[in-house]
């Protein structure tokens, strides 16, 4: 972690805000570089007068937004056909599942977007479902600003006014994100145990009752 935050530290004095936007841009691809490091540590340094709050924020939504739009491309490259066809050749798991969530996805796709940009872990993955479903590009992009706008701000002012214990917000995200991955767990886990029951009512001949 503290070569990640070096090479924050340096990306910002070389560049500036716009350093920042390109810190939060690899955050959406490479897990390794969090935001709750990234944001905080620019906040603090916005406290000490070397950057400036508007620019960074700016930046960091930009960032945010380039990263989403890019995983976007993914969803849609991999497309809802080799989806279905990778279903089929997965365990458990049938084509009509992928149409069944596609379905779900484009009837909340908005709010699914935006407030998947405030759950550590979702904020990037998020964005290959909605290229997936080939969500409006300039209706994604809306959804991402606003919910990148709220989490990049949040992080950014606690660095500000936390100063030198900006630190102490990764702690403190870390809780949350572990909350959201355990709820994460148990979900997965339903929906493995459900598809377990379908395929052994299927194999004895019975009819799926469960839907």
């Amino acid at each position: 972690m503290q070569a990640i935050i070096d090479w924050v530290v340096e990306l910002m004095e070389l560049l500036g805000a716009p350093g920042v936007g390109i810190a939060i841009l690899l955050e959406n691809l490479f897990p390794p570089i969090p935001s709750e490091v990234v944001l905080p540590l620019a906040g603090f340094t916005v406290a000490q007068g070397s950057l400036n709050f508007v620019s960074v924020f700016i930046w960091s939504v930009i960032g945010s937004v380039v990263g989403a739009y890019v995983l976007y491309g993914l969803g849609a490259w991999l497309g809802a056909e080799r989806l279905r066809r990778i279903a089929d050749w997965m365990w458990l798991v049938k084509a009509s599942d992928v149409d069944e969530t596609l379905a779900f996805f484009s009837k909340y796709g908005k709010v699914s977007v935006f407030f998947g940009r405030l759950v550590p872990g979702i904020r990037s993955l998020i964005s290959i479902p909605a290229g997936l479903d080939r969500m409006n590009l300039v209706t994604f992009g809306l959804w991402t600003s606003f919910g990148s706008a709220i989490w990049n701000a949040f992080l950014i002012t606690l660095g500000f006014y936390l100063g030198e214990n900006w630190k102490v917000v990764e702690d403190y995200i870390n809780t949350y994100s572990n909350i959201v991955y355990a709820i994460l767990i148990l979900i997965i886990l339903g929906f493995f145990f459900y598809f377990i029951r379908r395929a052994t009512k299927e194999k004895a001949g019975t009819p799926d009752t469960t839907k």
